[in-house]
């Protein structure tokens, strides 16, 4: 298979959650992605997370990001392992990481540092709040961002507690921003012959997902509030219902749905009742709405009404997450991938959403610390002598 990025070289300076999973994106799409790891601390600290760990310096959190790569243990604060790293920099398209704000300017990992040994090279640089300004120094991480932005607040019951998301979703959609930047520059610089710095924090990607109801608020003063059984906030019924068995979550976002839905359960009095005839009405009336639809639902499992209305209308099931991985449509979709592994025969994982030319992409395992080491050094022109003692001297 021919993959979009071959070719490209990007230094992946990146630990734990937000850097690995974007460029793990641009590794499964072909780009050559070299971590750059600290043996001393043991690598990215992405390969100590428990329970399920993977021989020495591994760990199936690790894998889960780190696929496609190739890992580089270097010292970046030593003066040879500096040497080392500017002559990456000479073969790369990007140096990309995700560090402490004030940290790409120590590390001399910004474009006014690197540009001097390739004028192409575009830096691309994650923090927590940016690297300017009054919060340049301070650690954060993905549920500070849910806190501060008002993802908690309106995840939730209206009566429970502020809740984060199930998930890391500050973390993800933060690198995959910083990938969207880095790529987007890389292909200035191959027409520019310019470089440049490309910035993006976990707390700007946060806030900037507020979309619809900061232009609410910012424009109308109208202040969105957590809606009962996940609801939307203005489309009525757009909500979770109880079924026989499980839950629900149905969408009738047009009054065609909402038609289809009161004709496939023969409930013409609900369409009939003031309360419920257009969306203004059941925006006023959700509550009620609810109690009369909860008893029609009811009535039938998910599965019922999943027949009933599959590809009628916006319907979906609420499964845990053994029930999603082991979901039928998820086989058929070729979204679960296996490979092997020096510490686990068969490792499974999920293929990257993108198709090309309608193949997944290809998985190859995430590598373990210092792995592709030497032969990066050999590419470089050292000498079988130089790599050794730079493993005595601890700089590889």
């Amino acid at each position: 298979m021919s993959l979009p990025l071959e070719g490209v070289r990007i230094l992946a300076v990146e630990h734990y959650g937000a850097g690995p999973f974007g460029s793990m994106h641009l590794a499964d799409l072909g780009a050559d992605v070299i971590k750059i790891e600290n043996k001393a601390v043991g690598g990215d600290s992405a390969r100590h997370v428990a329970p399920y760990l993977l021989g020495d310096n591994d760990s199936q959190f690790f894998q889960s990001m780190n696929r496609n790569k190739r890992s580089m243990a270097l010292d970046l604060k030593s003066s040879e392992g500096r040497k080392i790293f500017e002559k990456l920099v000479a073969t790369a398209d990007g140096v990309t990481s995700n560090l402490r704000g004030d940290q790409p300017e120590k590390l001399k990992l910004t474009y006014k540092d690197l540009s001097q040994f390739n004028k192409k090279i575009v830096c691309a640089h994650i923090s927590a709040y940016g690297r300017s300004g009054p919060r340049v120094n301070w650690p954060g991480y993905d549920y500070l961002m849910q806190g501060e932005t008002g993802f908690m607040y309106l995840t939730g019951e209206p009566d429970g507690p502020p809740s984060r998301m199930g998930l890391s979703i500050v973390d993800w959609t933060t690198g995959l921003t910083n990938m969207l930047g880095l790529v987007s520059s890389i292909l200035s610089a191959k027409g520019t012959g310019i470089g440049r710095d490309i910035d993006v924090s976990l707390f700007d990607t946060a806030l900037f997902q507020t979309s619809y109801t900061s232009i609410w608020y910012l424009n109308e003063s109208h202040k969105t509030e957590r809606t009962p059984r996940s609801a939307h906030p203005v489309l009525v019924p757009s909500q979770l219902f109880k079924a026989k068995d499980g839950w629900l979550y149905v969408m009738a976002m047009t009054e065609k749905f909402w038609k289809i839905i009161i004709d496939e359960t023969e409930s013409q009095k609900i369409s009939e009742d003031p309360r419920f005839t257009d969306f203004k009405s059941r925006l006023e009336n959700r509550d009620e709405l609810t109690e009369v639809l909860d008893r029609v639902f009811i009535k039938k499992t998910v599965s019922d009404w999943m027949e009933i209305f599959a590809g009628k209308i916006p319907i979906g099931p609420v499964y845990d997450l053994d029930q999603a991985l082991d979901n039928p449509f998820v086989k058929e979709r070729g979204m679960i991938q296996s490979f092997s592994h020096p510490d686990k025969e068969k490792l499974r994982t999920l293929s990257n959403p993108i198709l090309v030319n309608g193949e997944r992409l290809p998985v190859q395992r995430a590598p373990k610390l210092g792995e592709n080491s030497d032969e990066i050094l050999e590419d470089l022109g050292y000498s079988t002598q130089e790599i050794e003692l730079m493993k005595k001297n601890k700089i590889i």
